[in-house]
C-alpha cells in the first residue's frame, strides 16, 4: 500500500494496519490518531517516537505479538522472512535455541526479541547467549530497541518503502 493509501484508511482499519507492524495496542492506536503522515520518513520518525514514549507494559504486549525466534508454528509472512535465517539451523542450534530461549522467558520473564533479518543461527544464538548475562534492568530497553527495529522493517514493508 502507498502512504496516501495508508492515511485514507478509517481509524479502526488504520490501526489494524498499525498492529501488523507492531503488537502494541497503544503504539497502533497512538499512530492511528497521528494520521495523515506527510512522508514515510515523518511516519517513521514519529513510530519512533512514539515507541520510545511507551512503557514496559507496552513493550511487552508487542513482545509477546511475536513467535519465539525459530519457533516451528504457523507465522506471519513477515516474521517467517524475519527468521529465513533459522531455516537453515541444524537439530543441535534449534534444540540450544528452544533451551535457551526458555531459560531467556524464564530470567526476564517476556520472549527472547531479537531483529533476526539478515542474521544466521549462530549469530542469533551467540547474541542470545550473550544477552542472558544482562540484569532484567539492562535487557528490557535492549529488547526494545529490538522490537523498535523490527518495527521499522514492517513499516517499510507496509508502505512499500
Amino acid at each position: 500500500m502507498t502512504l496516501t493509501e495508508l492515511n485514507a484508511l478509517e481509524p479502526s482499519r488504520a490501526q489494524q494496519e498499525w498492529l501488523r507492524c507492531c503488537g502494541s495496542s497503544r503504539w497502533a492506536a497512538s499512530m492511528a490518531a497521528a494520521m495523515p503522515f506527510a512522508t514515510v520518513a515523518s511516519m517513521r520518525e514519529r513510530a519512533d517516537a512514539i515507541w520510545g514514549a511507551l512503557g514496559r507494559g507496552d513493550w511487552l504486549e508487542a513482545f509477546a505479538a511475536h513467535p519465539k525466534i525459530g519457533e516451528r508454528r504457523s507465522v506471519s509472512a513477515w516474521s517467517a522472512a524475519e527468521q529465513a535465517g533459522m531455516q537453515s539451523a541444524d537439530e543441535r542450534a534449534r534444540t540450544r535455541l528452544a533451551v535457551l530461549n526458555a531459560d531467556y522467558e524464564a530470567r526476564f520473564g517476556f520472549i527472547f526479541i531479537v531483529c533476526a533479518t539478515g542474521k544466521s543461527p549462530a549469530e542469533i544464538l551467540s547474541m542470545l547467549e550473550a544477552r542472558l548475562t544482562n540484569d532484567a534492568e539492562r535487557e528490557l530497553p535492549i529488547a526494545a530497541e529490538e522490537q523498535r527495529k523490527i518495527t521499522a522493517l514492517r513499516l517499510a514493508k507496509l508502505v512499500d518503502a
